[in-house]
């Protein structure tokens, strides 16, 4: 019976997904995999047999998964691989569900399936669907109303390791939170950087960000060698010695402003890539998603020429035209995610920055005066600001510096854009911040 349902849930996802493009209600993200598993709730445990053995990657973490996920699944594929992946970030359960019922083929298996997470829903997918590598980016605070404080989310991922001993984890050995998840396991392996050297000044400035302070699990202040941004860098304890542990893929980078020179030495070996991606936010996630197909035994020539034919995922320095200019798209919904995206902003250009408080924002701003928005304060142009909460973002930006003069509140996202983009000069460049649903509603728009 439930292999029936199975199968009668994929013809119906075929049927809906239709449905919804002829009526062009929905991206179909999440819609048709809601659906399915209406239909049929095990459809996922039945999805685990479509992908080769050992070859089911999850990555999670707070910030870097769409493009630590896009990234492996992009130099994947560039091996003449079949691989499922939920392109377009929808990672929840109904999201994952999604992906699958719209690819599967009968009698058709994926060489692999690399699955973003959200942290939360981790442990509930692997109820149903049991990975084969799990990777984790990091940890910091985000959207509190929702997921509560870092223990909290730890809690979650450590949950859903827990559900699967033969799991092998690729952990972020700078984040003194996410290598906890390696105790007592045999099966893991970390990355981290062991240099990190700026090329570009605006990089190198201090951030006003609040810098939290993170203790061992003996309860004392962890102290750092090195420290690279919030948490992450090369800690130890004086009390216990508890330390950052030691990386089988070591990374040294070298950020520009628009690119970044990653070498990585991984059983002695070392490896050299050129990544089109900005910031050392970004380089953090390319370091994971490389090691993961080294661990793979992907060919260092197939991952050269993939990384540098990488492009941007839906928001993630995502780069556009936009009535006729060059804009650049970066999501920010944290502190620390948004503090690093704001030391790569141009300030010559045209600044959108776009604020919602819907539920998958998370309903609390309060994130926003604990993000650097200091950096703006030298913009060349006035900043534009919008979505449900431009006033606050608006009063947000006059505490950073901004002149009230320099301040325009548009509260329309189309017409904030338009307003950012009405310029005569073709080569003046565009930079849009949005949160999440905004980032949703530009990415529908057309110009």
């Amino acid at each position: 019976m439930g292999k029936l349902r199975f199968y009668l849930a994929l013809v119906a996802a075929r049927f809906i997904y239709l449905a919804i493009k002829l009526l062009n209600r929905s991206s179909g993200t999440s819609f048709v995999g809601m659906s399915v598993l209406k239909i049929c709730p095990d459809f996922l445990k039945f999805c685990r047999s479509y992908v080769n053995s050992g070859h089911a990657v999850t990555v999670t973490g707070t910030n870097g998964k769409t493009t630590t996920s896009g990234l492996i699944a992009h130099i994947l594929e560039s091996k003449n691989n079949k691989v499922l992946h939920n392109l377009k970030g929808a990672n929840m359960l109904t999201g994952v569900a999604n992906a699958f019922a719209l690819n599967i083929v009968p009698f058709k298996k994926f060489n692999y399936a690399v699955i973003e997470s959200d942290e939360a829903y981790l442990t509930k997918l692997y109820d149903y669907f049991c990975a084969d590598n799990l990777v984790v980016t990091n940890l910091f605070r985000d959207q509190l109303d929702r997921y509560g404080e870092l223990a909290t989310t730890a809690g979650f991922i450590q949950n859903a390791i827990d559900k699967n001993e033969n799991l092998t984890l690729l952990l972020n050995a700078d984040d003194p939170l996410v290598t906890n998840f390696g105790t007592n396991r045999n099966n893991v392996k970390y990355y981290g950087f062991e240099e990190v050297e700026f090329m570009s000044e605006k990089h190198k400035t201090s951030s006003c960000a609040p810098t939290e302070v993170f203790n061992c699990i003996c309860e004392k202040p962890l102290s750092y060698n090195k420290r690279f941004f919030a948490q992450e860098g090369h800690y130890y304890c004086k009390n216990c010695g508890f330390k950052r542990p030691e990386p089988e893929f070591k990374g040294y980078a070298k950020i520009y402003d628009d690119y970044t020179e990653l070498k990585i030495v991984y059983n002695e070996t070392s490896y050299e890539f050129k990544v089109n991606l900005i910031g050392l936010y970004n380089a953090y996630n390319a370091l994971a998603a490389i090691s993961q197909a080294l661990m793979f035994g992907i060919d260092y020539d197939i991952i050269t020429e993939a990384v540098a034919t990488y492009k941007s995922i839906f928001g993630r320095a995502e780069r556009r035209v936009i009535n006729g200019h060059k804009t650049l798209i970066q999501l920010i919904k944290n502190p620390t995610g948004a503090s690093e995206v704001l030391k790569t902003v141009d300030l010559s250009s045209n600044i959108v920055i776009a604020i919602n408080d819907n539920y998958a924002d998370g309903r609390d701003i309060s994130w926003l005066w604990d993000s650097d928005f200091e950096q703006l304060k030298n913009a060349q142009n006035p900043i534009i600001t919008s979505g449900i909460r431009a006033k606050d973002m608006a009063l947000r930006m006059k505490y950073a510096g901004v002149k009230p003069e320099n301040i325009i509140v548009q509260e329309d996202i189309r017409k904030a854009i338009e307003l950012a983009t009405k310029s005569n000069n073709p080569e003046q460049k565009v930079t849009i911040l949005p949160s999440y649903t905004a980032l949703l509603k530009i990415n529908k728009m057309k110009f």
